[in-house]
């Protein structure tokens, strides 16, 4: 996209995190600060907040591995989205279509790639 002049959104990269918690039951030390550090900059550029009701960044998730598997790689649209967040974007755009849809393509993502490998347990992380 950016040889072809388009525009290219801004990104940051969490390597090695599966592994780490897999062994450790637990995050890496430090990551939680990289992370912030990350999305504080990516809100500046953009000029939305994750977690603002009134003007959402939401964010894409892609997976990835050390070694190609593929069919394997998924991808997480729309991470960031609740139900306050679908309700501000209903009342900035007016239109309940489109916001019900993110939310659900979110939904529907996420389950996809969560409960599809029939995961005993659930993971609860949370940043901000």
């Amino acid at each position: 996209m950016f040889y072809l002049q388009s525009s290219v959104l801004s990104v940051f990269f969490v390597f090695k995190v599966c592994n780490e918690f897999f062994h450790h039951k637990d995050l890496p030390p430090g990551l939680k600060d990289e992370y912030m550090v990350a999305l504080e900059a990516i809100e500046t550029k953009i000029g939305r907040k994750f977690g603002d009701a009134a003007d959402p960044l939401l964010l894409s998730v892609r997976s990835g591995a050390a070694q190609s598997m593929p069919g394997m790689m998924d991808t997480v649209l729309n991470l960031g989205i609740n139900d306050e967040i679908v309700e501000g974007m209903i009342s900035s755009s007016g239109n309940a279509r489109w916001a019900y849809d993110t939310y659900r393509r979110f939904i529907q993502m996420f389950s996809d790639g969560e409960f599809a490998m029939g995961a005993p347990y659930s993971i609860k992380v949370t940043f901000v």
